[in-house]
This record gives structure tokens, C-alpha cells and sequence, in this order.
């Protein structure tokens, strides 16, 4: 599924994966060869062959938050490649807790403890492209987004959706907090940046200032 008309070199992809249709996206740089994974739901055989087969070096796996949707697929690119795993630092402790991070709730407990913590607005230069962390509390304590401006893209996870929000029900979730994260951390951002988000379809900072009803 290759998405965009523009920026990240045309070659950044989305697979929804998992039981719940989480967005795993592989972020490419033609130029460098190099890619980004962003939230590996899970880790099917066919990605990892996929990678191998067109040459890319993977170089880190960026989460937007911890719940298990998210981060099961962790161990399956790890093994086969050597890189790190980055998540805001509220958020490693729900990583590291199955009940959490929600997996025990779904019949299987899973839990993560090899990541380097990142701080709001921080900025990590992978693969040729710059990702400022932008932290959105709500959907958990710890969530965050990434942001690569001079592309014009946000990958907002759970934070963010088409029209939509992520559910606040969760342990560490706040309504209201979410809100405010959207409102005062994404809205200021340009209206044309295209949101990739951690689940359904892809929408636009305009869009959403304009029609989501939750906000």
C-alpha cells in the first residue's frame, strides 16, 4: 500500500496488521536505502522479506505509544535486525506492563523492556529524514507523535485519527487531556500537513480543524 503524491521519497508504506487493524508504516529513502519502521504491530514473514528483498537497511523502530496493537511486533524485526527502539519516556513503564499496556486484557501478556526513552521535542535524524517528537498525552500519559516537517507528514498513532480521536477509557487516558494535546500540540501545525495515523484512513490538519467532532 504505497501512499502519497509527495514527500518521503513517494516510498513510505502502511500495512494494517494485527487484530485490530493497527497501522504499521515503513518509512523509505530512496536516496540512502535506509527506512524507519513505525509501530510494528506485528511482524509477518512477507515484511521482513520485503525489506530484504529491496535492499534497505532498517536503522529504528519508532513508537507512538505502548499499547500492545502497537509493539507486538517488536522482537520479529529486532532479531533480524540490529536496531533501536524509541518511545517517549512516560510511556516505558506501559510498555513493560501487560496489564498496561493492554495485552493481558486480550489473552496474551506481552512486555518490552530494551528502548531509549525520547523527550518532547526532541529530534532524531533517521534515514535521511528528521523526526521531531511531538508529545500528545491522552490516549496514554506517554503518547507522542512524529513529526517530519520538512515533509509535511505527522504519524500521530492513537492521538489523532480521521475525523476521530483515540479512546481516553484506557489506564493513564484522559479525555480532556487529549484534547488539549490536539488542539494545542497538532492544530498549531500547518494546515496542510497529512496525518498518518495509527489506525482507518489517512486525513489532514485542515480536515480535522475543520470536521472532526471531537475537538
Amino acid at each position: 500500500d504505497v501512499l502519497g503524491s509527495r514527500g518521503l521519497g513517494d516510498v513510505y508504506k502502511r500495512q494494517a496488521l494485527g487484530s485490530l487493524g493497527t497501522n504499521c508504516y515503513l518509512v523509505e529513502n530512496e536516496e540512502t536505502k535506509e527506512l524507519v519502521i513505525i509501530d510494528p504491530a506485528i511482524c509477518p514473514d512477507y515484511m521482513i522479506s520485503y525489506v530484504k528483498r529491496i535492499g534497505y537497511e532498517p536503522k529504528a523502530i519508532l513508537l507512538t505509544h505502548g499499547h500492545f496493537d502497537h509493539v507486538m511486533g517488536i522482537e520479529g524485526w529486532t532479531k533480524e535486525f540490529d536496531i533501536p527502539v524509541y518511545i517517549y519516556r512516560d510511556e516505558a513503564a506501559i510498555l513493560r506492563d501487560p496489564a498496561l499496556n493492554l495485552s493481558s486484557m486480550f489473552g496474551t501478556s506481552y512486555a518490552y523492556e530494551k528502548v531509549t526513552c525520547l523527550g518532547d521535542g526532541e529530534k532524531l535524524v533517521l534515514a535521511g529524514y528528521t523526526f521531531e517528537v511531538i508529545h500528545t498525552p491522552g490516549h496514554t500519559s506517554g503518547g507522542c507523535c512524529y513529526y517530519v516537517k520538512d515533509e509535511e507528514v505527522l504519524f500521530s498513532g492513537d492521538t489523532l485519527f480521521c475525523r476521530s480521536v483515540g479512546r481516553s477509557d484506557f489506564p493513564t487516558g484522559s479525555a480532556s487531556v487529549l484534547v488539549k494535546s490536539i488542539q494545542e500540540k497538532l492544530f498549531c501545525l500547518p494546515d496542510q500537513v497529512m496525518v498518518y495515523p495509527g489506525h482507518n484512513d489517512l486525513t489532514c490538519i485542515a480536515d480535522e480543524k475543520q470536521y472532526n467532532p471531537f475537538i
